[in-house]
């Protein structure tokens, strides 16, 4: 927790001057049943009514003195923990912005979102609560109990007699209570990571008529929440009445004993009343504990969680500024010997797997689902680094690079079209934030998307919906592929980025790529457009089963055959088999 809070440096003297304005709240507080016990005695007993009325002012006047300081801990208390939580979130989404893919594996989408969304907000109600009664209550039970000692000793020893047993009983609830919050974060994650997941498949769930089975499924992620939920609070709910009855039982006590000493004359009126206030705050404060060590048992396993995030050093991307212009970038790639195992798996997903693209040529890579070829292409920008082997661009091993400079002349398409919610012109500028308006309907014009866009109304500032919703399958992919070549990359990588496109679109979008400089690693399961490139990858299982040009491999491998007779002329958009 000390690197969570650490956040809170900056606000170090707005802390402190909340804090002594606490205390000024505390100390009103406890000085009132002095003041009470002396109006009762010298005043109301004696019958001086100047007394009652001078020491009445000075009650008012403290009062007042109280209130302000309490409106304006109240404020910087507001001030103090929004500006943490700003601070604490842009830590934290910066952090995960240099994850490499291999840490994101370890952090699911869903958790990440809990912690910087849920687990930041109960950080920052335990930081409120601290600066305006977490501290506060114990406080007020020690002075209270200070206080109780200054007015009569032995009257107050029956006032803290049930100490040791209260402390016991708060230290087993809290410990108890960090074990059961901790599962409660670990529930909100999954409710959150179905929330999620239903709303990426709300098409497919109406389309399939599984709502009722999606319902079903969530109600049983949202029932272990509440469980767990109920457990914990029921727990937690028991500090209260213990806490209250044992006060109680002392009350009794200091009542019942300090009634026979008035009668005695040992003890006067107003110190007795002075006892019992006390006790009451003291009742008051403890009150407060119950809540306290729910708030404290929450945030300190939520700040557990957003630490695990922070302190993350291994598997964190270092893009310097500073780029070394003296690599020569022409586009040319070698892969020698590679293979790659994820991590935490003992199966490897690519096997001793070599090739070569010359500068400015296509390289076309098939394969069945699974064979690794979208693992091969995140291999180029270093989204995971190769177990074994060695991968080159223009001679020089990736891992040398500098990873802002090698990601920079690498143009992506994944599999999967990815849009953000704005404009189609940011969209495309997306891809480098200080390309011209010319050169963005130019990348357009050549992944044959610029007719389209010129057929909305809005033309190039239509709005995109959430991920891409208003647009069609085709569109997104040539949205996405024109992101890509604003780049001007030397290499151009497409994740089967072409599936949703017919057949005079695709031979468009390849024929104005022919005029690119770039060297293009192409995932297809197309024949046609594996026939149009200079040299075919065929991976199967992870291995090379073939590589070289379509009249080669209709030559030496048997499975490449296989795959181009099952595609008819025309056809071209089968699924593999191995």
């Amino acid at each position: 927790m000390k690197k969570i809070f650490s956040y809170l440096s900056p606000y170090r003297w707005l802390v402190i001057i909340a804090l002594v304005l606490m205390l000024v709240e505390l100390s009103v507080e406890l000085i009132q049943p002095l003041l009470i016990a002396t109006i009762i005695d010298d005043g109301i007993l004696a019958g001086d009514q100047q007394t009652i009325v001078f020491w009445g002012i000075i009650m008012l006047g403290i009062s007042f003195i109280a209130f302000l300081a309490g409106v304006t801990n109240t404020f910087i208390a507001s001030h103090v923990v929004q500006s943490y939580g700003y601070d604490i979130r842009q830590a934290l989404f910066k952090k995960v912005q240099s994850f490499t893919m291999a840490t994101f594996l370890r952090f699911p989408s869903a958790s990440l979102i809990t912690r910087l969304t849920n687990d930041v907000t109960i950080t920052q109600n335990l930081i409120f609560m601290g600066l305006r009664i977490m501290l506060r209550a114990p406080l007020l039970v020690v002075g209270s109990i200070v206080m109780s000692f200054f007015v009569d000793a032995y009257l107050a020893m029956f006032l803290v007699m049930g100490a040791p047993i209260l402390i016991i009983f708060l230290f087993l609830m809290s410990r108890k209570g960090l074990t059961l919050f901790g599962r409660v974060q670990k529930r909100v994650d999954q409710v959150t990571r179905k929330i999620q997941e239903n709303l990426q498949a709300v098409r497919l769930i109406k389309a399939y008529l599984r709502g009722s089975f999606e319902s079903e499924r969530f109600a049983k992620v949202a029932d272990m929440l509440k469980m767990d939920n109920v457990k914990a609070f029921r727990i937690m709910e028991l500090i209260l009445p213990v806490l209250l009855f044992i006060m109680n039982v002392s009350l009794m006590a200091v009542l019942w004993f300090g009634a026979k000493e008035i009668q005695t004359g040992a003890t006067k009126m107003g110190d007795l009343v002075a006892i019992v206030n006390y006790a009451m705050r003291m009742t008051g404060a403890f009150s407060m504990f119950s809540f306290i060590i729910i708030f404290f048992s929450r945030a300190k396993a939520s700040a557990e969680r957003m630490e695990e995030v922070l302190v993350v050093e291994e598997g964190i991307e270092e893009l310097s500024e500073d780029l070394e212009n003296s690599i020569s970038k022409v586009g040319e790639i070698e892969f020698q010997h590679v293979s790659f195992y994820y991590p935490s798996t003992d199966i490897p997903v690519l096997k001793d797997v070599s090739f070569s693209v010359k500068p400015g040529s296509k390289l076309a890579i098939m394969g069945a689902t699974g064979s690794g070829k979208s693992t091969l292409l995140n291999l180029i920008p270093r989204f995971f680094d190769a177990t074994e082997g060695s991968i080159r661009i223009d001679g020089v091993e990736v891992k040398n690079w500098p990873l802002k400079e090698l990601r920079q002349i690498i143009g992506l398409v994944p599999q999967q079209s990815v849009l953000f919610t704005g404009s189609i012109e940011d969209n495309l500028g997306w891809g480098d934030s200080t390309a011209t308006t010319g050169l963005l309907k130019e990348a357009a014009k050549q992944a044959q998307i610029h007719h389209s866009i010129e057929q909305f109304p809005d033309q190039y500032d239509t709005r995109v919906g959430q991920k891409g919703v208003n647009l069609s399958g085709g569109q997104k992919q040539r949205l996405s592929i024109a992101r890509a070549l604003v780049r001007k990359p030397e290499i151009l990588l497409l994740d089967d980025s072409t599936s949703a496109l017919d057949i005079s679109t695709e031979n468009a979008l390849w024929e104005a790529l022919e005029k690119e400089n770039a060297t293009m690693l192409v995932i297809t399961q197309k024949i046609r457009t594996a026939r149009g490139a200079d040299e075919i990858l065929l991976l199967e299982e992870g291995k090379v089963s073939a590589y070289g040009t379509h009249e080669q491999l209709m030559e030496s491998s048997s499975l490449y055959r296989e795959i181009a007779e099952s595609q008819q002329e025309g056809d071209g958009h089968v699924e593999l088999h191995s």
